[in-house]
């Protein structure tokens, strides 16, 4: 235990090295709070977990972009997306946010349900009830890709009638076992409380304070990478803390498990954005270049200075890209008129 306290010390130091600190705070004003304004409306999967979900944008709208959020992460984590991309995509396009299982505001899944292939099928359900019909684009983070990628393997109509277009941010395929996620989360802390939580989860949740401080410094540490906003920070570690511990042992192995290398012939014509940090080490760079080259319809984005957390820490590269992504797909021409329903 002793060792595990030094780690957990080690890493929350690590964390506040990353904070903007010296010059002024520019997300020291920002409404961190949008997605509480937003029509909500809950997905039942087939298990019976109900999902939290957000729109933005008119039923009707030519095409649907879905976001789908990361690890310990919630729908919150595309806040500048929301923030930014309604004003240049304009109401042609609907917007669809929710919170993974677990995740957020949504329910709490039943025990053994917290696989990657289950996330695959609840993120069908999301597009069955809440875009019944038109194009699709979907764009994940993290274990929010490996959700798209676990869907084309199951979904196979959806993603050859529907899906548009796909962006893939800080994800990978397969081999989680060979790279930093699973490296970082070899603690003896995070070990402690995996075992914790299988023989006595009531105790974790009442000792949630203690495995805060473990669990939220070795998440958050990796999220960015050199200066960060002092708000941002603090919003980041917000979402983080708020995820069930009995939610993350669960994904931690699934994750160890994880291979949707079988989905990449469904994305093969497909086009499709793979961004990553260049500073990354949860999922490094080099695993982002393997999936790109398996992608035949890739497009490769590295944003040298961010770490897994791109979407927050430079949203302005990233929603450039995803810009390019609906050209590619023919939802827009290259000046960013609606091409679709004209």
């Amino acid at each position: 235990m002793v060792g595990a306290l030094a780690g957990v010390h080690a890493l929350r130091k690590a964390g506040r090295r990353v904070l903007h600190t010296g010059r002024p705070d520019e997300y020291r004003d920002e409404d961190f709070a949008l997605f509480d304004r937003d029509p909500a409306s809950t997905v039942r999967t087939r298990d019976g977990v109900r999902l939290a979900v957000r729109t933005l944008g008119d039923e009707n709208a030519v095409a649907t972009v879905v976001f789908v959020h990361g690890f310990c992460n919630s729908m919150e984590s595309f806040h500048f997306q929301r923030r930014d991309l309604p004003g240049r995509w304009g109401p042609g396009v609907r917007l669809v946010f929710f919170d993974q299982r677990g995740h957020g505001r949504s329910g709490t899944p039943p025990e053994g349900s917290c696989t990657i292939g289950r996330l695959g099928r609840d993120l069908g359900a999301v597009v069955e009830k809440v875009a019944p019909t038109g194009p699709v684009v979907l764009v994940g983070h993290s274990l929010g890709g490996m959700t798209v990628l676990a869907a084309a393997s199951r979904l196979p109509e959806l993603f050859a009638n529907r899906v548009t277009a796909v962006a893939l941010i800080s994800t990978t395929a397969a081999e989680v076992t060979s790279m930093g996620v699973t490296q970082l989360l070899r603690n003896p802390a995070v070990d402690g409380f995996r075992l914790l939580t299988h023989l006595a989860p009531a105790l974790v949740q009442a000792g949630r304070t203690t495995a805060r401080h473990v669990i939220t410094p070795l998440l958050h540490v990796t999220s960015f990478h050199g200066q960060v906003s002092p708000a941002l920070s603090r919003f980041t570690t917000r979402m983080i803390d708020r995820t069930p511990i009995d939610t993350i042992v669960q994904f931690l192995d699934s994750l160890r498990l994880h291979d949707e290398s079988a989905a990449l012939p469904a994305l093969a014509g497909t086009p499709t954005l793979v961004i990553s940090g260049g500073n990354d080490l949860v999922i490094p760079f080099g695993h982002a270049r393997v999936l790109a080259e398996a992608l035949p319809c890739s497009e490769l984005v590295r944003i040298r200075d961010a770490a897994h957390m791109p979407h927050l820490q430079y949203p302005d590269q990233v929603n450039d890209a995803l810009d390019g992504l609906l050209v590619r797909a023919g939802i827009f021409d290259e000046d960013m008129r609606l091409r679709l329903g004209s």
